[in-house]
C-alpha cells in the first residue's frame, strides 16, 4: 500500500468532499448468471461516487474488478421511493483500515451516468 507525503497509508486521497449517505441508502449488484443479488448499505457519497464496505472474504468480491462498468440500483430513504439505476465504475477496491473497517474492503463507484428509476 502506497504512502502518502505524511507516511500515512490510511490518509484520505479522494478528490472530492464526502458526506454520510443520505438520499441514498444503499445500492445493488446484479451481475447476473449464477451470481446471487447483492446488497449493501452505503458508508458515504459525494457528488459523482460512492463508498461502500464489503466483508472481507465474500463470494462477490470474486466478481468485481476496478475499471469494471455496471448498471447499480440505488435505493432511496423510505419504503416507497423508486431505486435508480445508476451506469457506475468500480474505481477502487481498498482494504479496510486497522480498527473499525479491518474486516471490510471498501468498494469506490464513480457514477457515470442516470439511466432510469426502477
Amino acid at each position: 500500500m502506497a504512502d502518502d507525503h505524511n507516511g500515512n497509508p490510511y490518509a484520505e486521497r479522494r478528490s472530492e468532499f464526502r458526506k454520510k449517505a443520505d438520499q441514498y441508502h444503499s445500492v445493488e449488484f446484479n451481475l447476473g448468471g449464477t451470481v446471487p443479488i447483492y446488497q449493501f448499505g452505503l458508508r458515504d457519497i459525494s457528488e459523482n461516487g460512492a463508498c461502500i464496505l464489503i466483508k472481507a472474504g465474500s463470494a462477490i468480491l470474486e466478481h468485481l474488478a476496478v475499471g469494471q462498468i455496471l448498471d447499480l440500483k440505488f435505493y432511496e430513504q423510505g419504503i416507497y421511493n423508486p431505486a435508480t439505476l445508476l451506469k457506475s465504475e468500480i474505481r477502487h477496491i481498498t482494504a479496510g483500515t486497522p480498527g473499525d473497517n479491518e474486516n471490510l474492503v471498501m468498494i469506490g463507484i464513480r457514477i457515470l451516468e442516470k439511466t432510469q428509476k426502477k
